[in-house]
């Protein structure tokens, strides 16, 4: 059977809504709703499992282990597990994305503070 979960339901703070899947009928993924200001982003960290970043509107500059990479509206940044990695809005306005756990709980272990 479908289920349908609204956004307003989903666990929030000041820049995003948060989905894990285990939370809602053992889904095999998890992912945050993001509209990240210009000049902020996590800290570099890393997953057990694939991360996959949609970015809807906006730029974001992700450092992915040795790499930079400029992402824009409608680019996919596909990060490899256990890669570090981070990301900055590098944008003047607020940016949209969706970041994808392919797990159905969010693991991450910080690597910086």
């Amino acid at each position: 059977m479908a289920a349908i979960v609204n956004k307003d339901e989903l666990p929030s703070n000041s820049t995003s809504r948060q989905f894990e899947g285990y939370l809602h009928d053992a889904v095999n993924a998890s992912f945050f709703w993001n509209n990240t200001p210009p000049g902020r982003g996590p800290s570099l960290h890393r997953h057990p499992y694939e991360e996959v970043f949609l970015v809807q509107e906006g730029k974001l500059t992700f450092t992915v282990g040795d790499s930079t990479i400029e992402a824009t509206s409608g680019q996919i940044v596909i990060v490899p597990p256990d890669v570090p990695h981070k990301f900055v809005n590098s944008d003047s306005k607020p940016t949209s994305h969706i970041d994808i756990h392919v797990s159905p709980r969010m693991i991450t272990t910080w690597l910086e503070e």
